[in-house]
């Protein structure tokens, strides 16, 4: 079994132990729905891989590691609310499954379980923990609003798409790493370049789902292909397209971005048609790896022997070529 295997089944048994199975089961029914219908644990892994390369004793790095993956589940409770999603990794959404309301207090009650268990830290880091996790949910929130106001901007640049994802994404992973850090008992330096690794390695994986949003398999990505189009999210590709069009091709793709067909096959498969026409993948891809590299260069700058670190480099490997 791989050091990610151990991780994840040592993870597994702490959060099937701490299941939120408790009244009112109208609020926390929904929470275990969310936390057990799939999903990759990015997060948590992360915190525990990152522990693991300062101290052989996770135990102290489970809770925050639950904490990390409670409230990462929160945000995506609310913002398949705010999307009007109805689909989350292959699953009919909480707000689907019971309705928005349900979704809205039981997104809330995660926010503060995801405190409970971030307290039970070491007392001598707690201080710089919570600081770093209130960063990150302030940065989620902040990541948030960007790509609502998204919406109603007639152009958005990469430099702006970027740094939403970042907040809203990799932000996230940063912090999770530089909890993970601190918990095992790294320096300040070593938990800011393992923070940064996450940061950039967060980046690349949203640019990498942005892809597989378009071109994945619908039956391995768990999530509607094609959903960005239909949504008319201003994404990596569409912002691309847009730098690299004609005029012509240009005002079409804005108009069909301005649209909400009752049948959005038509539409997608247009949206799509003008992206392979750009090679919008290869400049996706390209971008990707550019954040790939910038992770790697933070990863190298950590104090600790190279073989300690491939865990990492092959987790992110995985994590930026996936098709799931």
């Amino acid at each position: 079994m791989s050091q990610l295997e151990q991780l994840k089944a040592y993870y597994e048994e702490y959060a099937t132990n701490n299941k939120f199975s408790k009244e009112p089961k109208g609020l926390y029914d929904p929470v275990d729905y969310i936390l057990n219908i799939g999903g990759k644990r990015l997060r948590p892994l992360m915190l525990l891989m990152t522990a693991k390369l300062f101290t052989d004793d996770l135990e102290k790095a489970l809770a925050p590691a639950y904490a990390i993956e409670v409230f990462h589940n929160f945000t995506l409770v609310h913002d398949d609310i705010m999307d009007a999603a109805p689909l989350r990794r292959g699953k009919t959404t909480v707000h689907h499954k019971w309705n928005v309301n349900t979704g809205i207090l039981s997104g809330d009650v995660m926010l503060v379980q995801a405190y409970e268990y971030l307290r039970q830290v070491d007392a001598t880091i707690l201080p710089e923990v919570l600081r770093i996790f209130n960063e990150v949910a302030i940065g989620v929130c902040e990541g948030q609003q960007f790509d609502v106001d998204f919406e109603t901007m007639d152009r958005v640049s990469i430099p702006q798409y970027i740094k939403m994802i970042e907040l809203k994404t990799s932000v996230l992973v940063a912090g999770a790493m530089r909890i993970g850090a601190l918990v095992g008992g790294a320096s300040e330096e070593d938990a800011y370049n393992l923070g940064e690794f996450g940061r950039n390695i967060g980046i690349a994986f949203q640019l990498q789902d942005d892809i597989l949003d378009t071109f994945g398999d619908p039956d391995k990505f768990g999530k509607k292909v094609g959903g960005d189009i239909a949504q008319n999210k201003k994404t990596f590709l569409v912002i691309k397209s847009l730098e690299l069009s004609t005029p012509e091709i240009a005002q079409r793709l804005q108009y069909l971005l301005s649209t909400y067909p009752e049948d959005e096959t038509g539409k997608i498969k247009e949206v799509t048609a003008i992206f392979d026409y750009l090679d919008i993948r290869k400049h996706a891809n390209a971008e990707k790896e550019a954040y790939l590299n910038l992770a790697y260069e933070h990863l190298k700058a950590v104090n600790i022997p190279e073989s300690k670190k491939q865990p990492l480099y092959d987790f992110a490997q995985y994590l930026i070529h996936r098709d799931i």
